[in-house]
């Protein structure tokens, strides 16, 4: 009976040769069952890191937390050789079922990091009735050795972006490969050197042959890759939906302003509770509707904040064209009606436009933007609410690659 209950657990927990199953311990009391391991006294040992044949130096007790059997908690305990080897000292050999520094088996780790993928670290957790600081233990493993089996990449394109790390103006910056849809890294904030200092010493990245870096109109990303690259005048395209939101912006400041101007007169504003109209995008609004109905009737009055609103939406028409004299054309002619508009918030971006212009040039010519970005940062805020925020960087960095840096997570055994 013990003999098919040893080789029941060799099974189950994968036990290959030289290493044997000894004996199974089992409580009742408790619920947990610990099966021993142990390797022959005649196994010849190697050095783990040149593989040399050594001399055993002594036994080290470790144990493992294994995935639950027959409702018990199941535990592998064995007494490790540690060997003396003349090139790298003592050293502890390696097991095939962990890796180094781990108390958990390669498939209780990778069961953990299947949770992950999907639920919180508190969830998964209490589910495995592990500590908060044991379960992250396994998510930043995972991530280092993701980063580790990584390989070296020649990006075409790729995407510069700032996501909130906490509030009070704390960030961190994203930088994406648009091509596979993958984060490269995450830095720890959003100035010029810290960028520069990271395009200089990337092991796992070659920019030289690179075609675009899709960006907002934020200076330090600006000169640090035009400190970087020789041509970036060539490769940096600011970002549509960027500006976009500084041309939405001068709309609601010109609708404050004349709102508050107009509720102080006998006939009132007709413009309260309208913010979020005079924001939507038009092309994705159904003008059947009653509402968007009204909303037209108001944006055809003789309003400061209706010539706004035009200007806006002409903005939003000008990044399609196939033909580069068309759009420069057109782009020239609604500066032109910005600066005679005397509406100072929409003059403010207008000026903002012409001194960028180059980089939107860029944008339309190669027919790029950063929403990819966008749709990564909506998913980083995500993880950011389930985990109910992050108070450590890293950590917050280490989950964001986690999720979405394209990684292979799952530990593989050492043979």
């Amino acid at each position: 009976m013990s003999e098919t209950l040893e080789r029941f657990y060799t099974n189950l927990l994968a036990i290959d040769e030289p290493w044997q199953v000894s004996s199974i311990d089992r409580n009742s009391t408790t619920r947990e069952v610990v099966a021993i391991v142990n390797l022959p006294k005649e196994t010849e040992l190697h050095c783990p890191i040149c593989g040399k044949v050594s001399q055993l130096h002594d036994h080290r007790k470790r144990t493992w937390r294994h995935l639950d059997s027959c409702n018990h908690k199941t535990i592998i305990e064995a007494n490790i050789p540690r060997v003396q080897c003349s090139e790298h000292g003592i050293k502890q050999i390696s097991v095939p079922w962990a890796e180094k520094n781990s108390r958990f088996t390669l498939e209780f780790e990778s069961t953990v990091l299947l949770w992950l993928k999907e639920d919180p670290i508190s969830t998964v957790a209490d589910n495995f009735g592990l500590s908060w600081d044991e379960v992250d233990g396994i998510m930043q493993r995972a991530v280092r050795r993701g980063l580790k089996r990584r390989e070296k990449t020649k990006p075409k394109n790729i995407g510069i972006d700032e996501t909130s790390f906490r509030k009070h103006h704390e960030y961190v910056t994203v930088i994406l490969d648009k091509d596979t849809d993958t984060i490269i890294d995450i830095l720890d904030d959003r100035k010029a050197e810290t960028l520069k200092n990271w395009f200089k010493t990337q092991e796992k990245s070659d920019f030289t042959g690179i075609s675009s870096i899709s960006m907002d109109m934020w200076d330090p990303f600006i000169n640090a890759v035009k400190e970087h690259f020789c041509n970036a005048e060539s490769l940096i395209a600011f970002d549509r939906f960027h500006v976009a939101q500084h041309f939405g912006k001068a709309v609601d400041k010109v609708r404050a302003e004349e709102h508050k101007a107009l509720s102080a007169t006998d006939k009132g504003s007709p413009l309260g509770n309208s913010k979020y109209k005079w924001l939507k995008n038009s092309e994705k609004t159904d003008n059947r509707s009653t509402v968007r109905k009204e909303f037209l009737i108001l944006s055809r009055m003789n309003l400061k904040t209706s010539r706004a609103w035009r200007i806006k939406e002409t903005a939003s028409l000008l990044w399609n064209f196939s033909y580069m004299a068309v759009a420069e054309k057109r782009w020239k002619e609604l500066l032109y009606w910005i600066s005679h508009s005397r509406l100072k918030p929409v003059m403010a971006v207008g000026k903002m436009v012409r001194y960028y212009f180059w980089g939107i040039r860029n944008a339309i010519r190669m027919q790029i933007n950063n929403s990819m970005l966008e749709a990564k940062n909506a998913r980083i805020q995500r993880i950011k609410k389930i985990a109910c925020g992050y108070r450590n960087k890293e950590r917050f960095k280490n989950a964001i690659l986690f999720h979405l840096g394209g990684l292979d997570l799952i530990p593989s055994p050492t043979r």
